[in-house]
């Protein structure tokens, strides 16, 4: 039981999180109010990012709403490659981890469709997956390091 602790606590959150609106969720006043004098805004002036048929900038959105942006995708990245590495820890196997972890990130973009004010999008489904892929490989990486330093000892 114990190993599914974190994933239920995981999809909980995603849950949660999947089930607000964009002004529920949104981290501009509070980006405001943290970073009133926009620190790094020269470096993250020289970014672009291509995503769903737009280019997002600063230019395009606005300091802190391009910071924001930056944030949401990061966050999409981080607690889908989290969950693969809470599936991964209760079935030990990484192919189906993976496959899971999708499964997971299709049904949550579906439940966002259901809210008012979110757009569900096969591109944050793919930014899910990458991080699913992202951690299993290092989970895989450093078993396999363990495994070989363990036969030369």
């Amino acid at each position: 039981m114990k190993k599914y602790i974190l994933l239920i606590l995981i999809l909980l959150a995603l849950f949660y999180s999947s089930g607000q609106t964009y002004e529920e969720q949104s981290l501009i006043p509070d980006l405001k109010r943290y970073l009133p004098n926009e620190p790094l805004k020269g470096i993250l002036s020289t970014l672009q990012v291509p995503y769903w048929g737009t280019t997002v900038s600063i230019e395009e959105r606005g300091y802190h709403a391009f910071v924001e942006f930056l944030i949401r995708k990061g966050a999409h990245v981080f607690i889908f490659g989290a969950l693969a590495a809470a599936i991964y820890y209760a079935i030990r196997k990484f192919f189906l981890a993976f496959a899971v972890t999708v499964i997971f990130a299709i049904i949550d973009e579906y439940h966002q469709s259901l809210t008012g004010g979110r757009t569900p999008t096969i591109h944050d489904v793919l930014l899910d997956s990458f991080g699913a892929a992202l951690v299993l490989l290092v989970i895989f990486l450093i078993k396999k390091y363990r495994s070989k330093r363990k036969k030369s000892t």
